[in-house]
């Protein structure tokens, strides 16, 4: 899904217009950003899932074209960790089809 595919989305299920969805969208990628920069740990938390900034040391690596080593830059990089809810329901339907399987074993 991209980004205009999910406004879209959103107008729908929100039943607002594209305009109103594309903004809250936006506003919810701000806020993320804005509060991790400044170095809070957690946004959103259960519902979604948890972002945070982590440090990813500097390290060696080579170019691929030369293949001559290079030195690459110390960087913060944000880190996803999905919620139960998300979990739960991305796992809904194979939970249901193993406690079937099983079921149908005894």
């Amino acid at each position: 899904m991209n980004k205009s595919e999910l406004i879209e989305h959103i107008a729908k299920q929100a039943d607002i217009s594209k305009a109103a969805a594309g903004r809250a969208l936006e506003a919810l990628i701000g806020g993320v950003k804005s509060t991790l920069k400044k170095k809070q740990q957690r946004v959103i938390g259960r519902l979604l899932g948890t972002f945070s900034v982590s440090k990813r040391a500097a390290r060696s690596g080579r170019n691929p074209r030369t293949g001559a080593a290079i030195k690459i830059k110390a960087a913060k990089v944000p880190k996803f960790r999905p919620g139960k809810a998300l979990k739960d329901a991305l796992n809904a339907r194979r939970r249901r089809a193993e406690r079937r399987a099983t079921l149908t074993l005894r």
